[in-house]
């Protein structure tokens, strides 16, 4: 049903652009002719709009994978370093928190390790919104970070790294049989601010899927049980996940000139000292606009990288210092 809804949305849509290029053209031909430059003006501005409309709606044809319309679940993972590291994945969750709200999507925090003197070591979220996994499904790799350290009182440049994870939240009625052998569950105590808030009990629920290593944990809730219920919802999802890319990687094993954005490879540099740039490694996309991207502005690169999976590599890019 959802699809339905979506298609007919796409189709709608498309009909409408094209009515309002007819219009236009029309109010261009008729201003020209009664010799009204306001109205050829406006007419043509309106034309720039339904331009850029059309170029998002192609690339958001280019969404067509199995779970690209799916809500996703977003991990970041501070990298060695301690605190600077952690305090590099605190500012990343912060540019995709901002990025979601940019594109009106719900976001849910389910798990955070707090980093040691600042920062976090890691954060989970649930992203909800049309398309959020295949948006952010390009963002999965290490991302560099570049900056004269406020931890150091050299005031000496330090580089840190943190990883993204993301992997699509399946539908309830997709079947992801685990068994119970193949399941070990550990609870703990969830970490927080304390005060009269402090969890007391260990509410907190690892999961881990023995045969593949995969775990997930959950300690959004006071509640045990339903921490239980999602931790167990994250990891079919990352079960599903896990097969689509197997999938995936076995289809296209022979074009090895797409776009690797696995665990370990470094997707992405943010350099703030001495000079402004960013720059995305896959698709040579760079910006001087630091503060924009990290205040979640990444359409740019996410739109790149996309295409980049259609179009194919663009061959050796060098990173920047």
């Amino acid at each position: 049903m959802r699809e339905r809804t979506q298609l007919d949305d796409a189709i709608n849509g498309y009909k409408k652009l094209a009515q309002e290029l007819d219009d236009n053209i029309e109010l261009i031909e008729l201003g020209e002719a009664e010799g009204d430059d306001d109205t050829v003006a406006e007419a043509e501005d309106g034309l720039r709009s339904i331009h850029k409309i059309a170029a998002q709606r192609e690339l958001e044809s280019l969404l067509s994978g199995e779970a690209d319309s799916n809500d996703a679940y977003l991990e970041i993972h501070a990298g060695a370093g301690g605190t600077e590291a952690q305090d590099w994945a605190s500012m990343m969750a912060r540019m995709y928190y901002r990025w979601a709200e940019s594109k009106k999507y719900k976001l849910e925090m389910l798990e955070e390790s707090d980093g040691e003197e600042a920062g976090i070591k890691s954060v989970t979220y649930k992203i909800s919104g049309h398309n959020a996994y295949g948006w952010l499904k390009n963002e999965v790799g290490v991302h560099r970070l570049v900056r004269i350290s406020p931890y150091d009182s050299s005031a000496r440049r330090h580089t840190s790294f943190s990883s993204v994870w993301v992997y699509p939240v399946i539908d309830d009625d997709i079947q992801i049989e685990i068994l119970d052998k193949d399941l070990r569950i550990d609870t703990y105590r969830a970490s927080g601010a304390g005060g009269q808030h402090v969890n007391r009990t260990d509410s907190a629920v690892r999961m881990t899927h023995i045969p593949t290593g995969i775990v997930a944990q959950c300690q959004n809730d006071r509640s045990q049980h339903k921490n239980r219920d999602t931790a167990m919802k994250m990891l079919k999802a990352r079960l599903y996940e896990a097969e689509l890319k197997k999938r995936e990687a076995e289809a296209q094993a022979v074009e090895d000139n797409k776009t690797d954005i696995g665990w370990g490879h470094q997707i992405r540099s943010y350099v703030l000292q001495p000079y402004q740039m960013i720059k995305d490694l896959r698709t040579g996309t760079e910006t001087s606009d630091t503060q924009g991207v990290l205040n979640g502005d990444l359409d740019a690169f996410m739109a790149a990288a996309l295409a980049a999976k259609v179009t194919g590599s663009a061959g050796e890019i060098e990173d920047i210092d």
